[in-house]
């Protein structure tokens, strides 16, 4: 059996697409499903259903891929690991939110360059979580941060770490809030604050309204700028409360810039993910950076 039909079959399997599979492959859709239908004929059972929007492997189908995928992946760690110094030079390409990658992954990953001293290059871009996924699946990114976990089996996804959230605002509005009513768990004590967020929808007040006050702010946002680092600029200029990352606000709490306005019990948490395309951590440049974010992410937490 040919091993370049078995790799287009598990890209295939893996993608869910014929058109997602050619897109990572570098072929075109008509050769892609060309070579799925020589394999087809070879084993002589059909291995994807055919649907409106990709297709649906088998039960041969999955046999088949759950039997070829580990040794496939284990004969590109081969090549990988035999290639010579001129052709191991490779480019990583990182994605993810804008304020977590440059606090936090980027910094992390200035040691990408091994003990040896082969070095690899870093491009980074931002997006959504979901913008993220869709460019790893496509092949524009090798790894991602995401803080949604991707479905299927075309991408792997490992816990990375949990981010703590923090109700804040400078002093001058705190001095306004009745505590005694936050802290039983009262969010009218709230309710005349200029809001500070990063959509009109405000995701992380909802989010925060949600899981401690049990229920939804009121208030529409005053401030909208869709960066946390600048949330939190305005929430220091005392523009109104705002919900961050405790990382981002942590040196701005520190020197009182800004004050928690309630510290809960259990804090609410949102969760990252470092997701990667199936098979790809046998490539050692996506490797070596999924472990050092895995390493320094130990003393984010």
């Amino acid at each position: 059996m040919d091993l370049a039909l078995l790799r287009t079959f598990v890209t295939v399997h893996r993608a869910g697409s014929f058109t997602r599979a050619a897109a990572l492959l570098g072929l075109s859709q008509p050769a892609v499903t060309s070579q799925i239908r020589t394999l087809e004929r070879q084993v002589g059972r059909p291995l994807f259903l055919r649907q409106p929007r990709g297709v649906t492997p088998t039960s041969i189908g999955n046999e088949l891929a759950h039997k070829a995928a580990p040794h496939l992946d284990a004969l590109v760690e081969i090549a990988e690991v035999g290639l010579d110094d001129e052709s191991a030079a490779r480019t990583l390409h990182l994605a993810g939110p804008p304020e977590f990658t440059a606090e936090r992954a980027l910094p992390a990953l200035s040691g990408l360059s091994g003990d040896d001293g082969q070095a690899f290059a870093l491009r980074a871009s931002f997006g959504t979580a979901e913008e993220v996924l869709e460019g790893l699946a496509a092949g524009h990114h090798d790894l991602v941060i995401s803080t949604a976990r991707p479905r299927g089996s075309l991408l792997t996804a490992t816990p990375l770490c949990d981010e703590e959230h923090v109700l804040i605002a400078d002093s001058r509005w705190a001095g306004r809030i009745d505590s005694g009513r936050l802290r039983r768990k009262d969010a009218s004590a709230l309710v005349n604050l200029p809001v500070v967020e990063v959509h009109e929808s405000l995701p992380l007040v909802t989010r925060y309204w949600a899981a401690v006050f049990d229920a939804r702010p009121t208030a529409s946002g005053t401030v909208i700028v869709p960066d946390l680092r600048a949330v939190l600029a305005c929430a220091v200029a005392g523009a109104g409360l705002a919900v961050l990352p405790r990382y981002l606000c942590a040196s701005a709490l520190a020197c009182g810039d800004v004050v928690a306005l309630h510290e809960p019990a259990v804090p609410p948490l949102r969760t990252y993910v470092l997701a990667v395309r199936t098979g790809t951590l046998a490539m050692p440049h996506v490797a070596r950076a999924h472990d050092l974010l895995l390493g320094a992410a130990a003393a984010w937490c």
